[in-house]
């Protein structure tokens, strides 16, 4: 669990090793506020890929011959783990081949939500929901594809406010099937 109280000891040092005074009258709430923003942007921590697995694997049956499913443009924000930098303006695409069941579309936002609450690579996180969702989904054939700006590049070293990275994660029947594959790759920026 995430323990509030330590983050705010810490961001308070933080805050007077800037010079600040966390004393003053706008940064007297602040460690306690990031404390909670904290508990909340890294809830992901607090689960294991499975057990996220566990609480949105809802699924139904699949209708016979089922084709894949697509759910497209899933927004989601995340923090890198070498800078503790915002990862924002992610989207992230996700297919699968249902396998008898089908998962509950809103649940398969919710894995990637819940995936990218966590200090994360966006490598990583790409290979967190297809886990997950390969979990929950009951089947092998899973596809993400996420496209991203990270500001440990936007906003300091090489800041180069254009630079988006795009990841591609490909399980099952998706490492060889070129059509599954674009199900998910086409138009991704």
């Amino acid at each position: 669990m995430i323990d509030q109280k330590a983050i705010e000891e810490h961001i308070r040092g933080i805050l007077a090793a800037l010079g600040e005074n966390p004393d003053r009258e706008g940064l007297l709430e602040t460690p306690a506020r990031v404390a909670r923003m904290y508990a909340e942007v890294f809830d992901g921590l607090n689960y294991t890929n499975h057990e996220i697995a566990e609480m949105f694997g809802k699924t139904f049956e699949a209708p016979q011959n089922a084709g894949p499913v697509v759910v497209r443009d899933i927004e989601v924000f995340s923090y890198c783990e070498h800078h503790m930098a915002l990862m924002y303006d992610m989207s992230v695409n996700v297919a699968y081949v249902p396998q008898g069941k089908v998962i509950g579309l809103s649940k398969i936002a919710r894995i990637c939500d819940m995936a990218a609450k966590r200090l994360q690579l966006q490598e990583r996180l790409g290979s967190d929901i297809a886990e997950i969702m390969m979990d929950a989904a009951g089947t092998p054939d899973v596809g993400v594809v996420i496209a991203g700006t990270h500001s440990c590049m936007t906003a300091r070293g090489i800041r180069n406010a254009s630079a988006r990275t795009v990841t591609q994660t490909f399980c099952g029947k998706f490492r060889e099937d070129w059509n599954l594959q674009r199900l998910i790759t086409e138009g991704v920026k």
